[in-house]
């Protein structure tokens, strides 16, 4: 990649991905709404000026203002349109041919008083060949014309966006008798001789006016729909008109989604000093391998943050330092942290917009699906939900989530809504893990909730440093993060009550389904309750962590969309570990959860259960009526996959280790997706190697894995640092933690008011 202008690339290059969805080469389209449209050319006058070709552009990008306008008055004559509200301006001169009028025109806005166009856009030769019957005269009289306009469009262009439009193809078998004479070899010879003089000029390398040759390659593959061989059907234009958007606007309103036209951004003050410790540490670690010229190897077991068991402690090499150890886990995120900058802010590599279909959708997923049944081993446990088959439903999980993500698969709507129960069962799965742990071990000390807290919420945060991104950015760790907050809460606040304190009374068992009843009811009130919920997000510090473009209606939208299911994981582990207890299941391996028929019964209805939710979810036809249902009905698909999985004993004593594997660095390949995998913050997709889609997906896959699974490790390493077990050395540490995201808070606050 030669790291050209995108600008250019959007103005000349790209396909159609499918019929209607056009993709410019490198870079990403945003797809503007009316009110973006006008915040953007707010106080702008813009003039389109030529044939009826020009005029179709001109209803095209008025619509995109005003989706109300009729492509009504003189057909050959000017037309005003104004948005009063917006003060905008944009009129379409009726100037058929390249000669002497049109000259005077640009003419008295590059020499004359009057106001200059924010943009002009101009066009014309088919007039030209068509009253010429075609004639070699008529075109050596355009090249004349255009020479002499070029100097005039080349000083408007100085202070004006000036696009010339290059004529689009005809289909000559349906042109009309007194169209016969415009041909497509014509129309090439007169774009040909525009280009030539139009690029000539020295002085055009400094005020360049931009040649819209791109309406020429999406004329090449629609132009058959034309009513009558000449103009573009209106899906065409509207490609056109959106593209002339993005060429403007995405400089001005910037949007994610739109990486086209957009310069990179300035590091800001954060993302500076974090490479300059990311640096230091690069050369400290090398400075520490010159010196002792040894390496170490630490065996490790990867802590699953839902299943609540402890991580045992790295063995330590002694004559490894904890400095050196720190460089040399900081010395592997910096060069990470490298790539990911690259990949998703700086302008190195392409990105394109995705494009659904149902095979790009499901022919992975029944790939995966295949791969994981062939790497099946049998469990060491074989208990509801054990360690191996809550690693392997995390992992088919996430690798389903990360089909639906690069397939841009939230376009259809019963995959959505399946998507959205498989996050709902992450959540589920984090209510059952804590519960159970604190339940078990009754361990509410501040040791444990470190831990969890900097797994759960150590990358985010150096993503947050080095990709200048809101913590709310990342709405999944926010969600798991508070939702261990309030797990640990209910069961830490007084009277604790764990299972050791129960197994003496069973009216303890009572006052935990209290607290659970309370929890129940306050999720209930916030959730109705907007201004509420708000109000407490809203006070500092908890406004820095949860605001997103200024408010937390984001936070409150993600939070209750799943509001529900953290609780039912909490009081399924509460009924599951009661009945294990009272010795009412049967656990052994290759026997059935319950008698053969309560087994049957139970398998029968979760069957119907599952395959009922997914009729309905298929059948949704509206986004906002489903997604309200959904807090209510999506533990049903999750109970009736549990006790499929694990009614059936030969069924709970395998599981697949290949998915297990991917569930062990779940949450890192979640977060990782955003920049290096998908691109510009998960709205497209990061290109690599250009040319070639599926050699790329492979490439940027492996790197991406191999990423998160670094990562994943090095969160483990430091983990062992940062949260000590001895409690002074602890307390230590987390006022070194808390100076740091002072000194964050601090910088942050300068960074805004610079911006400001």
């Amino acid at each position: 990649f030669k790291g050209g202008d995108t600008c250019e690339y959007l103005l000349s290059s790209g396909r159609f991905l499918g019929e209607k969805v056009w993709q410019p080469h490198s870079c990403m389209m945003h797809k503007y709404k009316n009110s973006e449209a006008k915040n953007c050319l707010i106080d702008k006058h813009v003039v389109f000026i030529g044939d009826s070709r020009i005029r179709q552009l001109f209803y095209s990008f008025i619509k995109l203002i005003n989706p109300q306008v009729k492509e009504e008055g003189i057909k050959h004559g000017n037309i005003p349109f104004e948005d009063k509200s917006a003060s905008i301006k944009v009129d379409f001169l009726w100037y058929p041919e390249v000669n002497g009028s049109m000259r005077q025109r640009i003419k008295s806005w590059a020499e004359g008083s009057v106001a200059k166009p924010h943009i002009i856009v101009v066009g014309a030769a088919t007039w030209s060949i068509k009253i010429h019957n075609g004639s070699n005269e008529a075109l050596a009289q355009y090249k004349i014309n255009i020479t002499s306009i070029a100097p005039l469009l080349e000083k408007l262009a100085i202070s004006s966006d000036v696009y010339w439009v290059l004529q689009d193809p005809v289909y000559e078998d349906m042109l009309s008798e007194s169209r016969k004479m415009i041909t497509n070899e014509k129309i090439d010879a007169y774009n040909e001789a525009a280009v030539r003089i139009l690029n000539s000029s020295s002085r055009n390398s400094k005020a360049k006016v931009k040649v819209f040759s791109v309406s020429k390659l999406i004329a090449q593959e629609t132009i058959m729909k034309s009513a009558d061989g000449l103009h573009l059907p209106e899906s065409s234009r509207d490609t056109n008109a959106m593209i002339l958007m993005n060429v403007y606007c995405n400089k001005i309103m910037k949007p994610i989604d739109g990486s086209c036209c957009q310069p990179q951004p300035p590091l800001t003050l954060i993302q500076k000093i974090a490479f300059c410790f990311f640096t230091l540490s690069i050369f400290g670690y090398l400075i520490f391998s010159l010196i002792h010229r040894n390496n170490y190897r630490k065996n490790k077991s990867c802590t699953d943050l839902e299943s609540g068991e402890e991580k045992k402690p790295a063995i330590s090499t002694p004559n490894v330092s904890t400095l050196e150890m720190l460089l040399h886990c900081f010395c592997k995120l910096g060069l990470i942290m490298t790539y990911f900058y690259l990949c998703d802010r700086a302008n190195l590599f392409m990105k394109e917009n995705k494009f659904y279909t149902h095979s790009s959708f499901f022919i992975p997923i029944v790939y995966i699906l295949v791969l994981g049944v062939f790497y099946t081993e049998n469990t060491k446990e074989t208990k509801v939900l054990n360690r191996e088959q809550t690693d392997e439903w995390k992992g088919w999980m996430q690798l389903v989530i990360l089909i639906y993500h690069i397939s841009g698969a939230s376009t259809f709507l019963p995959v959505y809504m399946h998507i959205r129960v498989l996050v709902a069962a992450y959540l589920f799965q984090t209510g059952y893990g804590h519960f159970s742990y604190f339940w078990i071990k009754g361990d509410f000390g501040v040791y444990r909730v470190c831990q969890v807290l900097f797994r759960l919420n150590f990358l985010v945060v150096v993503l947050c440093i080095v990709m200048d991104r809101p913590y709310q950015f990342y709405y999944f760790v926010p969600l798991v993060t508070v939702w261990f907050m309030i797990i640990y809460a209910t069961l830490a606040v007084w009277p604790q009550i764990v299972q050791k304190k129960a197994n003496g009374s069973c009216l303890w068992h009572f006052g935990l389904l209290l607290k659970l009843i309370c929890l129940l009811t306050c999720i209930y009130f916030l959730s109705y309750s907007q201004g509420a919920f708000e109000k407490i997000f809203s006070f500092w510090p908890l406004s820095k962590c949860f605001e997103l473009n200024g408010n937390v209606y984001e936070w409150w939208f993600r939070w209750k969309l799943d509001r529900y299911v953290v609780f039912h994981g909490m009081l399924f582990a509460f009924i599951y570990l009661a009945l294990q207890k009272h010795q009412m299941i049967s656990e052994g391996k290759g026997d059935p959860l319950f008698s053969n028929r309560v087994s049957n019964v139970l398998l029968f209805i979760s069957i119907v259960s599952f395959l009922t939710y997914s009729i309905w979810a298929s059948s949704c036809k509206n986004k906002t009526e489903c997604n309200e249902l959904h807090p209510s009905v999506s533990v049903v698909q999750i109970l009736a996959f549990i006790l499929i999985r694990n009614i059936p004993g030969y069924v709970r004593s395998v599981y697949s280790s290949f998915f297990a594997w991917f569930g062990k660095i779940s949450l890192e390949l979640f977060i990782c997706q955003y920049h290096i995998w998908l691109a510009a913050d998960t709205k497209g997709i990061l290109v690599l190697i250009p040319g070639y889609p599926m050699f790329n997906v492979l490439v940027s896959t492996f790197i991406f894995v191999c990423v998160a699974h670094e990562i994943s490790q090095i969160t483990n390493d430091l983990a062992q640092i940062v949260v000590p077990k001895d409690n002074s050395t602890l307390l230590k540490r987390l006022l070194c933690i808390a100076g740091f995201f002072s000194g964050l808070h601090f910088f942050s606050a300068m960074q805004d008011q610079s911006r400001y």
